[in-house]
């Protein structure tokens, strides 16, 4: 589509003698190969290293699902002759669910890539798992894509509040904080939730501890969960109250300094 439609001149004799191929002794022609570059000291969390065993084909789930759940034939477990488990229909399954896994904006720690979040089928399983059954009058296909919407939301939203409280260590460092790993508490209520359920409001409906890695050092934070209005828009649907754990005096630093601004913004 860009082509010229002109006829090329006959070459001349400079052109020529420029086209012909250089001596042994001219290295400087030779094809220069790319080079490499490598992450800057500062910045460790950029190297590369093993994740955890759920993200390591999770990219396969985000470019071609269909494909990718074709691929599980060769992860095939020889103790059982069984797939992988967490993208496998359950045997009283009433419907269908996507096998799609959407990328986060959540670098994942010692890697270039970011958190994947699980797919509509690896959550029902996980689901059950925990205990959960399903009931006809329970969920449908459509409620469960719902959900991961909202899942999806919540992390993101939570993601950009710790984004919010890392800024106040920028300069130390400068590349961003990545996450390292996180687990759900729904049952441990944290000190703050207790206090705030004696002063008369409701305890969250879940809670998650979020360890990041803020250039090296490990930062653990409490996420707690409260109900909210869904906004059909966006799919958000919590209220969280995302803060560092009191585990270092920095941390109580931090929280200090936000309370602070609060009172007096």
């Amino acid at each position: 589509m860009g082509a010229s439609l002109s006829t090329p001149a006959a070459p001349t004799v400079r052109a020529e003698a420029m086209m012909a191929a250089p001596p042994q002794g001219c290295p400087m022609h030779q094809e220069a190969q790319p080079v490499k570059a490598s992450p800057p000291a500062e910045c460790p969390m950029h190297q590369a290293a093993a994740g955890p065993v759920h993200q390591d084909r999770a990219y396969d789930f985000v470019e071609c699902p269909m494909k990718a759940a074709e691929g599980t034939k060769s992860d095939i477990d020889p103790a059982n002759m069984m797939p992988p488990p967490n993208q496998v229909p359950a045997q009283d399954q009433p419907f269908a669910l996507h096998l799609a896994r959407e990328e986060s904006t959540i670098p994942r720690h010692n890697t270039e890539k970011n958190w994947v979040y699980p797919s509509e089928q690896m959550f029902w399983n996980a689901m059950l798992r925990k205990g959960w059954r399903w009931r006809e009058d329970d969920l449908g296909a459509k409620d469960m894509t719902n959900i991961i919407k909202i899942h999806n939301t919540n992390n993101e939203q939570a993601w950009q509040e710790i984004l919010k409280w890392e800024a106040l260590h920028a300069g130390e460092c400068p590349c961003g904080p990545t996450l390292k790993s996180f687990g759900g508490k729904a049952k441990e209520f944290s000190p703050r939730a207790r206090f705030r359920h004696w002063m008369g409001y409701e305890l969250p409906f879940d809670r998650h501890d979020w360890i990041i890695d803020r250039c090296g050092k490990e930062v653990r934070y409490v996420i707690d969960y409260y109900d909210g209005e869904i906004n059909k828009d966006n799919y958000q649907f919590s209220i969280l109250d995302v803060r560092p754990a009191y585990d270092s005096l920095g941390a109580v630093w931090d929280r200090m300094k936000v309370t602070w601004m609060r009172w007096t913004s």
